[in-house]
């Protein structure tokens, strides 16, 4: 069983091993199975090696897929040289660039350091996976890419400026690519997902209808996100109603209510 949302993609056209980063949960971890269900092998790329064998398992015995297990740290220094030579045995025609992660709270109350640390995984990392593995791609010919950026990205966000800004990187440079690339036969879709049910969310304080707007799943997320790759769509908001509230709420008015959830976000942190 493949769930209720699920996108299958052309094995042929972006077969037949994927790398999905952030894979050892909540939407890379879903991006990985919905890929493995179309019969693409996939190598999973996280810090957390356990979680990622435990589905890479679960992957190959359901849908009869191999799968490879790289754990790392996408903020350490060398890390792309480690994933390349991980991978230069693969032929890689999909890379799904997802790991990604948010420090709430008033920009000047956080280290820099830490600030620093978001601002490698969130944009340089897929800085560095958009060229290295974008040009093994382009070399083939066809294949596929999708860079997870946010909601948020459009809009400076009070209380997550920081987790903002280097989602807007990924956002202008997935659109600029997205032309590039598709001179080159490679799809390109730059996913934007609002409040999606993930292990994140959760640390956020966020529980089942305590949120105005009922938060996604990540098979829904994700299906949407690989259909806009198979229509090679530049951007997708996920939802039908983000979307609209995306087309109607001025952003000034987005921004303003992303930056009072990020607060509170914040304060259920420091509280626990």
């Amino acid at each position: 069983m493949v769930g209720t949302w699920f996108a299958a993609v052309d094995r042929v056209r972006f077969g037949p091993w994927a790398v999905v980063t952030g894979a050892s949960s909540g939407i890379g971890r879903e991006f990985a199975r919905q890929i493995a269900a179309s019969g693409i092998s996939v190598v999973l790329v996280a810090r957390r090696e356990a979680p990622m064998r435990e589905a890479g398992a679960e992957f190959s015995r359901t849908y009869g897929v191999e799968h490879r297990v790289v754990s790392l740290d996408l903020t350490g220094s060398g890390s792309m040289e480690r994933l390349a030579a991980a991978t230069d045995d693969l032929d890689i025609g999909l890379v799904v660039a997802n790991a990604g992660a948010a420090i709430p709270g008033e920009f000047l109350s956080h280290d820099l350091d830490a600030l620093r640390d978001i601002m490698r995984l969130n944009a340089m990392s897929c800085l560095e996976l958009a060229h290295h593995f974008g040009g093994r791609l382009a070399r083939r010919g066809h294949g596929g890419m999708v860079l997870v950026s946010a909601a948020g990205s459009r809009h400076g966000v009070p209380n997550m400026a920081n987790d903002a800004a280097t989602k807007a990187y990924v956002l202008a440079l997935g659109k600029g690519l997205h032309a590039e690339f598709g001179r080159r036969g490679v799809s390109l879709t730059v996913l934007l997902p609002g409040a999606t049910s993930t292990p994140v969310l959760e640390r956020f304080g966020v529980e089942p209808g305590s949120s105005p707007m009922k938060p996604m799943t990540v098979e829904q997320c994700v299906a949407e996100g690989l259909e806009a790759l198979s229509a090679n769509r530049a951007t997708r908001i996920p939802g039908r109603l983000n979307r609209v509230m995306d087309r109607a709420v001025p952003g000034r008015a987005t921004s303003m209510i992303m930056g009072r959830f990020a607060g509170q976000w914040a304060e259920h942190m420091a509280a626990h």
